[in-house]
């Protein structure tokens, strides 16, 4: 899904760090519950749409606390469809980036890993759902975040380690062609993701923006 840039909602979070929401968000909130189903249903659909939500502002604090302990302000925190990004208010150095960019995988790391501790010691099987699902939605954002494609968090920490192994250039270079054949399969991988485990992934890597970095690149 595109990323959205126009909220229609907005709050202050943790830090005082502007929230916003943008539309897509409900068309999200659409698409994975179901309105026809049991009440029982109704509110299992909430929750998991709740927690996936969650997880991601969660995620994206992660990052707007990776730039505050740097003293880089952040513009804001956006929520879509898609997923969610934090906008930096201005340009971080390369060392900057390193911590502002693993942080929100590192929360999610933990929300997994604490979540997966916890669900097994509780008798309650719809509470211990919950904990389950927690730690199987951030196990999931985990990982996916973690693929070398471009915007995604696992794109920049692989660019960032080439920029510590080699010259500039060669490491756009090589983090933009990785991203573009991955970006080039995407979308057979998502039909394969749906087709086995009927799982849809929202997120679609453009191939134009790695293209560009290439061409910046040889430019």
């Amino acid at each position: 899904m595109f990323q959205d840039n126009n909220p229609i909602f907005e709050f202050r979070g943790p830090w005082g760090v502007p929230v916003q929401i943008g539309a897509t968000l409900f068309l999200l909130f659409i698409v994975l519950v179901d309105f026809s189903g049991t009440p029982r249903d109704f509110a299992f659909d909430l929750m998991f749409f709740a927690i996936l939500v969650g997880s991601i502002y969660l995620h994206e604090l992660g990052h707007a606390w990776g730039c505050l302990i740097q003293g880089v302000p952040v513009h804001r925190v956006m929520l879509y469809g898609g997923g969610g990004f934090c906008q930096p208010a201005r340009s971080s150095t390369r060392s900057e980036k390193e911590l502002i960019v693993i942080m929100g995988p590192i929360v999610n790391l933990f929300l997994w890993a604490t979540a997966g501790l916890i669900a097994p010691m509780i008798a309650d099987p719809e509470i211990s759902w919950v904990f389950r699902t927690i730690a199987w939605v951030n196990g999931f954002l985990f990982l996916m975040n973690m693929l070398p494609v471009h915007p995604l968090d696992g794109g920049k920490l692989f660019e960032l380690l080439l920029l510590r192994l080699m010259p500039s250039g060669l490491a756009i270079m090589i983090s933009a062609g990785l991203g573009l054949v991955l970006a080039i399969f995407w979308i057979p991988m998502m039909v394969y993701v749906f087709w086995t485990t009927g799982l849809v992934l929202f997120f679609l890597p453009s191939a134009r923006l790695h293209l560009a970095m290439l061409r910046r690149r040889r430019a």
